[in-house]
């Protein structure tokens, strides 16, 4: 028996079930189940009742993990409830014995009953749990192995609705004996990640050999999806800038609707929040009053983000006091809305990758030009955000030793020599704002020609670093300095040209974004839709 237990590790275990009332519930259906699994690399088998495990005995030779389901005079069914059970199972054929050692199970005695099963019928126990304390006092008490079968399914444990690997982990680190992974384990991918997580082995049931379940799943995915596809849905979006904010609902295809703009304010985090709040209200309230119910709010900020805790990371002074700021948290409460957020530039980058000039590539760089310089990177098809969430912080590429200072507290960055004011700066007196500058440059004044000229020098060299590094098929520019700016795209490609290795054999493309100027609008909206997959 060890040498065959010794043959499970690192193996698959097919659990043959069937409840009453399934169109295999019959001894002779599991021992075809179980025949079919151990032809296709099953190790052991799990399986419920003796009359079971006899069929399933007398057609394969694998070892048989043996249980017995009955319902509690609580009302509730428990694993192998009594010692008689256990001996049933094993004259049946049962190599190994599993019961319920939950804090349930624990209090109908399952801990005594485990030491006694070992003792006197002399196979190895198996203990079914769904806490490390649980597992920690099954081992304790002399189980064989752990297995996390009960994770999600008590009461203790019902918000779980999925497999989880960090689980295993942390019961391999808490016992000394095998851990065996079971349960809402559906794909061959959640299987490996147990393995990896440490597992012994790992048994899988419904997955395999519970065809209605199986087939609901896929159909629920297929009917949800066409439902997803088909109904109308709109997501309320707000473009936190350091000079405006940006605002409107926007459909799942990009369709934009009641877009506006407010100025942004200063005096930190509160106005900012404040402003956010105020903002949010106005949107969803307008779509109401249109009949266009929101689904959920996603808001692009300057700044990195941590987009699972929809919370700021680190933001520079063009936002004071930013920096930390639970604006997903906060916002839901106020607006009664799941909240996604992200780096705007990331944000642009998504939207681009959804609806705009992305849309057919999966190697992209997305550089925003307005107030700051911000870039968002597609590699491989995914969204690049760096360990820590601080990629694409292409604005602050050094291309000048001892430049000029910047807000993250750095000289000589990109975004210095790259934004609004460094257009204007290269302009000189006799215009207002950059807009004026790009403007006057589309018309032919040399003045204006020549500082978009020097704006696109310096932002090739930032952008050479990029191309260098990363290789992406295409760049996409994006912001007030960008827009329909033919003579920057002109500049930047013949500037690149000249600062970038095999050019030619590159093919890089470089465009400008589709999304106009409420593309950061769009790109939170694109946020939450990514974010949430239930939209």
């Amino acid at each position: 028996m060890k040498e065959r237990l010794a043959r499970l590790q690192g193996k698959l275990l097919v659990s043959c079930q069937a409840s009453e009332g399934d169109a295999f519930h019959d001894p002779p259906s599991m021992a075809r189940f179980a025949r079919a699994a151990v032809r296709g690399g099953a190790a052991g088998i799990r399986a419920n009742g003796p009359a079971d495990i006899a069929a399933i005995r007398a057609a394969v030779d694998v070892p048989i993990v043996g249980i017995q389901k009955r319902l509690h005079p609580d009302g509730r069914i428990l694993i192998t409830p009594g010692f008689d059970d256990a001996r049933a199972l094993v004259e049946a054929g049962a190599d190994m014995i599993a019961l319920d050692s939950t804090a349930r199970g624990q209090r109908y005695g399952a801990l005594e009953r485990l030491a006694r099963i070992k003792a006197a019928l002399g196979v190895p126990v198996l203990a079914d749990i769904a806490t490390v304390e649980e597992a920690v006092a099954a081992a304790r008490a002399g189980a064989d192995f752990v297995l996390s079968t009960m994770r999600g399914y008590t009461e203790e444990t019902a918000a779980v609705q999925e497999f989880q690997p960090g689980f295993i982990r942390d019961l391999v680190a808490a016992v000394p004996v095998p851990v065996i992974a079971e349960g809402r384990i559906r794909t061959p991918d959640q299987a490996a990640a147990a393995i990896r997580a440490g597992a012994f082995a790992v048994i899988v049931g419904s997955a395999v050999t519970r065809p209605h379940e199986i087939t609901d799943w896929f159909a629920r995915a297929v009917g949800n999806a066409w439902t997803r596809l088909n109904q109308p849905l709109w997501i309320a979006g707000i473009d936190l800038g350091g000079t405006n904010t940006k605002f409107g609902l926007v459909s799942r295809t990009g369709e934009l609707r009641a877009e506006s703009f407010a100025p942004t304010p200063s005096g930190g985090r509160q106005p900012l929040l404040d402003h956010l709040k105020s903002t949010g209200a106005r949107v969803i309230s307008e779509a109401r009053a249109a009949g266009r119910e929101p689904a959920a709010l996603g808001v692009a900020t300057a700044g990195w983000v941590d987009p699972a805790a929809g919370r700021v990371v680190y933001a520079t002074e063009n936002l004071p006091g930013w920096t930390g700021t639970p604006i997903a948290g906060e916002l839901s409460a106020a607006l009664g809305l799941p909240v996604a957020v992200e780096n705007d530039a990331n944000s642009l980058a998504v939207a681009e990758h959804r609806f705009g000039a992305g849309r057919d590539s999966g190697d992209f760089v997305c550089i925003t030009l307005g107030t700051g310089v911000g870039g968002g990177c597609y590699t491989g098809g995914r969204l690049n955000r760096g360990s820590h969430f601080f990629a694409n912080a292409l604005g602050h590429i050094r291309i000048e030793a001892d430049g000029l200072p910047c807000t993250c507290g750095q000289r000589g960055c990109l975004e210095v020599y790259s934004n609004a004011a460094a257009l204007l700066r290269y302009a000189g007196p006799g215009f207002q704002n950059a807009e004026q500058v790009v403007s006057a440059a589309k018309t032919g004044n040399q003045t204006a020609v020549e500082a978009v000229r020097i704006l696109a020098r310096r932002l090739a060299q930032g952008c050479s670093t990029l191309v260098h590094l990363l290789d992406p098929e295409l760049l996409i520019l994006s912001g007030g300095i960008a827009q329909d700016n033919q003579l920057l795209i002109a500049e930047l490609e013949r500037e690149l040209a000249a600062c970038t290795t095999v050019w030619e054999q590159r093919r890089l493309r470089i465009r400008l974004s589709p999304l106009a100027y409420y593309g950061g609008v769009l790109g939170a909206a694109a946020v939450a839709l990514e974010h949430f997959d239930w939209l």
